[in-house]
């Protein structure tokens, strides 16, 4: 993985050398604030998004500044921990609290990254989230970002922040003292799943978070402090992951309690679909895969099948349709459906089953018994491996995404860039990405719409049926990877946000 960094010499990079070279005009000061982006620290999606999504902006319009702001977990690495510059420190206020704040900085693809420095709250050998400090952790986060702009003598026109990890900032900046130089900043919050909202007890408002109780009705919300619904009130312009999400937030059943809320303020929201960083996941060049191939050497990708199949112990076989999952295994990705059918179709259908994820014990243990039960049929990694999920990409056939909720979702788009098929269920941004192989004008996938295990089983009985024949299956998966999923027209949409501000 180090080696694939160290080579990945992107247009992005070129282009920076020519604004810089130009002298081009700066128009926009953007600041990307988020708790975790690729490569340095990643939990899933949001680490892509926010890995990817700053540099293709500027790839867009150099005349875009944009620098980003992350922490400094002990888990980054060492590789890049090596060549971080020391700024400076200072010590932020939170509450009654004065806590050490180290600022670092660190140039990596043309975008300017600066990492906060506190060894109480982000030197934890548990990985980025889930501890019972968490709303003190990421408050203190906040304000960090907004206290450190005269540290690294950065004052953005725009502050873009993402999810509830960093949505203090929209709020502090409403209801805290600040010089001039503060006064015209504007916020964008981009929410990437409203499930997660930095719900905590009532009494934290001013004890841990020190903001004054006369702004107790902006973060108060059924009796806790909420800090997404704090930041969906005082942020300039919100945006979710797809357009789809975006309708779907305003209702009860995918709301998570905060519709209202988003109903209030929908003269600001707008729903962007996320795109894909086409460098980091190109089967064309990717160096953690088995052996490089694209839509016009497929015969190459079959190779990668051969090799999972060997790894993996599975059965080495190359009629066999591998179907694949690459996730977090929770009952919002739709663990309950495929938990409930896969065994049976193993039995019944002449397939094999792979996959990589973490989650919910129920999922975790049921996994290991069908590893036990069925070795040549059957291997699940348990626990998170960019690597691993690579190479499941580059050698399966069908991919599973039964999602009951899906914000954007990325991996059916990482597939596709990667030549397999995947089955959806038509929420959020599944919708907006996967059209049913059926629909006029034909699609890119099998669909279905209503969370139930039939519909489900319906489709990959479909798919596997497909399989079969060789020819129009090649054909599906050239179709499929020619689809335009990169970043360019999200980031123009990003840009166009950032001008109306």
């Amino acid at each position: 993985m180090e080696k694939e960094i160290k080579n990945s010499k992107t247009k992005t990079v070129e282009k920076t050398e020519k604004l810089k070279a130009s002298n081009t005009k700066i128009e926009k000061r953007i600041l990307f604030v988020a708790s975790e982006a690729q490569p340095f620290c990643a939990t899933g999606g949001l680490a892509d998004v926010c890995g990817s999504l700053p540099k293709e902006i500027v790839n867009e319009n150099p005349g875009v500044e944009i620098r980003t702001i992350i922490p400094l977990y002990s888990n980054i690495p060492d590789y890049f921990r090596k060549d971080f510059k020391y700024l400076g420190h200072i010590y932020v206020t939170l509450s009654w609290r004065k806590e050490y704040c180290g600022v670092f900085e660190y140039n990596y693809q043309g975008i300017k990254y600066y990492f906060i420095d506190n060894e109480k709250y982000f030197k934890r050998d548990g990985g980025e989230y889930g501890y019972m400090d968490d709303g003190e952790r990421f408050a203190f986060f906040s304000r960090s970002v907004l206290e450190i702009l005269p540290t690294i003598d950065y004052f953005p026109d725009i502050i873009h922040v993402n999810d509830w990890q960093s949505a203090l900032i929209p709020t502090y900046l409403k209801t805290s003292e600040w010089d001039e130089r503060y006064k015209n900043i504007k916020t964008v919050l981009t929410i990437h799943n409203i499930i997660y909202q930095g719900r905590y007890g009532a009494h934290i408002l001013t004890d841990v978070l020190g903001v004054d109780q006369k702004y107790a009705g902006i973060l108060i919300y059924d009796n806790d402090v909420n800090i997404l619904k704090g930041a969906i009130v005082t942020a300039d312009k919100i945006t979710t992951v797809s357009e789809s999400y975006a309708e779907e937030i305003k209702t009860p059943e995918h709301g998570a309690g905060l519709h209202q809320i988003v109903k209030q303020n929908e003269y600001k929201l707008k729903g962007i679909l996320n795109g894909l960083d086409y460098d980091f996941y190109n089967p064309k060049t990717d160096k953690v895969i088995y052996t490089n191939y694209d839509a016009n050497s497929l015969e190459v990708k079959a190779k990668n099948k051969e090799f999972l199949q060997k790894e993996f112990g599975l059965d080495v076989n190359p009629d066999k349709p591998i179907l694949a999952f690459c996730s977090r295994m929770n009952v919002h990705k739709g663990f309950d459906l495929i938990k409930c059918c896969i065994e049976k179709l193993i039995n019944e259908l002449d397939i094999q089953f792979v996959g990589v994820g973490s989650g919910e014990r129920v999922y975790e243990d049921f996994f290991r018994y069908l590893n036990s039960k069925y070795p040549s049929k059957v291997h699940v990694s348990l626990g998170y491996s960019l690597e691993i999920g690579k190479k499941i990409y580059s050698g399966s056939d069908i991919y599973l995404m039964p999602s009951l909720t899906e914000p954007c979702g990325l991996s059916q788009i990482v597939a596709s860039r990667y030549g397999v098929i995947s089955i959806v269920r038509e929420t959020g941004g599944l919708k907006d990405t996967i059209k049913d192989f059926g629909c006029p004008g034909g699609g890119n996938g099998y669909t279905f719409r209503n969370a139930n295990v039939g519909d489900l089983e319906y489709s990959i009985r479909r798919a596997v049926q497909d399989y079969k024949d060789k020819s129009g299956w090649a054909e599906k998966v050239k179709k499929v990877m020619s689809v335009d999923f990169s970043w360019k027209n999200t980031a123009k949409q990003y840009i166009d946000i950032y001008k109306e501000l």
